[in-house]
């Protein structure tokens, strides 16, 4: 996600560990691990198990936009006046979110959501422990369990505050990591799950942000089980807006449960604001918004 959380460079090794293959101008634009079939190997698509009962999400489908920061309420008017996008991800918390967000607070959320934002919560909580790069926040095999439910509880807490009521999602964003490494895949695995457990039981959805390459095909793998995500927002630069084409998991996380980000890093003006976001195809719930 730009440079939201990584360096380009840092992105390009953990993309190339987890199988892209391709780079061209600094950005990597292969499929990858990504590519193939939208029908797959007919994997199950049930819904994971969850400790409370939610009720029908808040959805939308169409193109959404992240970016580092959350611009102003008057960037965020002109562009739902001018631009393609509905939606938007928003950076709630974590302790390796990285940049300031001086305009995300409660009365913004209500605000933008009131001229017709769809809000995306991401939360960036602690990284793989095979990842490369400094983290404030790292898991290790020994801590995923306890840091993860710490997360979980901080991220429905953090939703919350800013008026997003329970039964919205929250993205836990996990960057790329040498998928061959066990050890590793095992530890993100512990900490997502404990992270969904605990923001189930404040009541809210439970949704993962990650590579298609490494980090989603983690999750992928052991969907659907016992707290496992509701939702996957996956990265997979193929310049191409849509949640079905070239999906790389089968059949899981249909039924309106998936986002696709396609391209990043992309300057785009309309109403006379010019912002750098990562695009997004979206299909998948998003925040409900208090009144």
């Amino acid at each position: 996600m730009a440079r939201h959380r990584l360096t380009k460079k840092h992105r390009t090794i953990a993309m190339a560990l987890g199988g892209a293959v391709l780079l061209v101008g600094g950005a990597l634009t292969a499929q990858a691990a990504s590519s193939g079939s939208g029908s797959g190997s007919g994997a199950a698509a049930a819904m994971p198990a969850r400790p409370v009962s939610l009720s029908k999400p808040a959805t939308f489908t169409g193109r959404a936009f992240d970016t580092c920061t959350a611009p102003t309420l008057a960037q965020m008017k002109a562009w739902k006046t001018a631009s393609p996008y509905g939606g938007a991800a928003v950076y709630i918390g974590g302790k390796n979110r990285g940049c300031a967000q001086p305009q995300l607070t409660r009365d913004w959320v209500k605000s933008v959501s009131a001229v017709g934002w769809k809000l995306i919560p991401l939360y960036v909580g602690a990284q793989p422990p095979c990842k490369s790069g400094s983290n404030p926040e790292r898991m290790t095999a020994a801590t995923a369990a306890s840091l993860g439910a710490t997360d979980g509880a901080d991220a429905g807490a953090k939703a919350s505050a800013l008026g997003m009521r329970p039964g919205s999602p929250v993205y836990l964003d996990m960057e790329g990591f040498d998928l061959t490494n066990t050890s590793c895949k095992d530890t993100v695995l512990t900490y997502t799950r404990a992270w969904n457990k605990a923001l189930h039981a404040k009541g809210y959805r439970t949704g993962y942000y990650g590579f298609a390459s490494s980090s989603a095909a983690a999750v992928a793998a052991a969907s659907p089980g016992t707290d496992m995500p509701d939702a996957l927002w996956y990265a997979a630069y193929d310049d191409t807006e849509s949640t079905t084409t070239n999906y790389p998991f089968g059949t899981k996380w249909s039924g309106h449960r998936r986002g696709h980000q396609y391209a990043i890093n992309k300057k785009e003006t309309y109403g006379g604001v010019t912002l750098t976001v990562d695009r997004n195809a979206w299909d998948a719930p998003v925040a409900v918004v208090a009144k």
